[in-house]
């Protein structure tokens, strides 16, 4: 069974889609990364400001400012999806932008949008729904680009959040437990594997349930983990262990999930609301906790180690997925780890 889940995951386009950050990795990272930044640096200079750095691999770039971080991120839209059901990839690309900025232990501040349609009537729905999460969410969609005269339609939303203390991708330590928190109080898309539990719930909720992250990492009880994306929580956790320089094993019995979603398809959804932690074992109860308070399905799935390989484990079995010192996923590591 659990040869089947890996080949599954392995091949699957959440995760394959992540491969292509190769690209700009490549761009930028190493000494390519160093010249830019340099370039940037002479720029800022003769505009009397300096450079901004900020690490790659993480949910937001976190750019150092007072005493905290700006945040700073972008999402495109699945062309298939935006196609099916423009409604709700609109809502999506709002949603998806505000976890990522709670996903890092902030709180947002504004989104702007790039909308491409062939007609006016192509992007009324679109609008709808980035409009819905935007109230949902309480976060003003604030400027952006709007045309109708495009040979197809395309969307992708960025966003600017603001955070005290950190939580990142780069933090991940052997020792750590592994933490997942899921709502699953809401349903999988017809389609597409989106786990829906936003649209049709209380929009006071929805904020107190993200609260949790930045409330965490204030208190000092997490300062790494990811939002569970469209690689799902496999996939999540490799980009977190690459960043990282570390390895793990992942419980996939352990993973919150509904009763009636099978364990594979549930591996590769993409929720809603859903993080992965890395957590100090000393205040995994806290973190949990902490989730519990707000009706979010919570669970320990695992812990990190230094073999920098995942590791998967089901029914007293396990599988390595994938061996991140022989095959890269994004090729974003954290310095002396490639």
């Amino acid at each position: 069974m659990l040869g089947g889940i890996a080949a599954e995951l392995r091949g699957a386009i959440g995760v394959l889609a992540k491969r292509d950050v190769q690209i700009p990795a490549r761009y930028l990272s190493g000494a390519a990364g160093a010249a830019l930044a340099a370039s940037a640096g002479d720029a800022a200079g003769a505009a009397g400001s300096v450079a901004l750095p900020a690490a790659l691999g993480d949910d937001c770039a976190a750019i150092p400012d007072g005493d905290g971080y700006l945040l700073l991120a972008a999402e495109g839209i699945w062309p298939a999806f935006l196609e099916g059901d423009p409604r709700f990839a609109g809502y999506s690309a709002v949603m998806v932008n505000v976890s990522d900025v709670y996903a890092m232990g902030g709180r947002p501040i504004a989104v702007v949008d790039v909308v491409w349609g062939t007609s006016a009537g192509a992007l009324e729905p679109i609008w709808e729904g980035m409009v819905a999460a935007s109230r949902a969410y309480g976060v003003p969609i604030v400027g952006g680009h709007t045309s109708a005269r495009s040979p197809y339609n395309a969307l992708a939303v960025a966003i600017a959040g603001r955070a005290r203390r950190l939580i990142t991708s780069f933090a991940a330590r052997p020792g750590d437990v592994l933490v997942a928190a899921i709502d699953l109080r809401g349903e999988m898309h017809a389609e597409h594997p989106f786990w829906n539990a936003s649209t049709g719930a209380d929009p006071a909720r929805l904020r107190g349930d993200l609260e949790v992250l930045p409330a965490l990492a204030e208190a000092g009880l997490c300062d790494a983990g990811k939002d569970i994306s469209m690689g799902g929580v496999a996939g999540t956790l490799l980009m977190l262990l690459e960043t990282s320089g570390a390895g793990a094993v992942l419980d996939l019995e352990a993973v919150p999930r509904p009763r009636d979603v099978p364990l594979a398809r549930w591996l590769l959804a993409f929720p809603s609301y859903g993080f992965l932690l890395s957590v100090r074992p000393g205040v995994a109860g806290d973190v949990l906790s902490a989730f519990a308070r707000r009706g979010i399905a919570s669970a320990t799935v695992g812990a990190v180690d230094g073999s920098r390989r995942l590791t998967l484990q089901a029914a007293g079995e396990r599988q390595t997925l994938w061996d991140l010192s022989a095959e890269p996923l994004t090729g974003l590591a954290r310095e002396g780890a490639r």
